[in-house]
């Protein structure tokens, strides 16, 4: 099982966006957490960066793996449009 860490910027999304996504994503990452390669997941590996993302409803988590330590750093969680900027 992978270790979460959250960035300052992640943390403070979650706690500003309604109760019940909040708590939908923060499910969604302890999943990822168990196996972060598995298929069913809705994971995709972002173009020109060692980062991926987490498709929930019409939010997205960006978020990197560091295998050597077995960590996921959660970097964003935001709005589908404006994550990816």
């Amino acid at each position: 099982m992978y270790q979460i860490e959250y960035s300052r910027d992640a943390l403070k999304s979650l706690k500003v966006m309604p109760r019940n996504v909040s708590l939908q994503i923060r499910g969604k990452i302890e999943l990822l957490a168990a196996d972060p390669f598995a298929a069913n997941n809705n994971v995709k590996k972002l173009v020109g960066r060692e980062a991926f993302r987490l498709r929930v409803g019409d939010w997205r988590v960006i978020y990197e793996i560091e295998g050597a330590r077995l960590v996921i750093h959660v970097l964003a969680v935001a709005p589908r449009g404006g994550v990816y900027q």
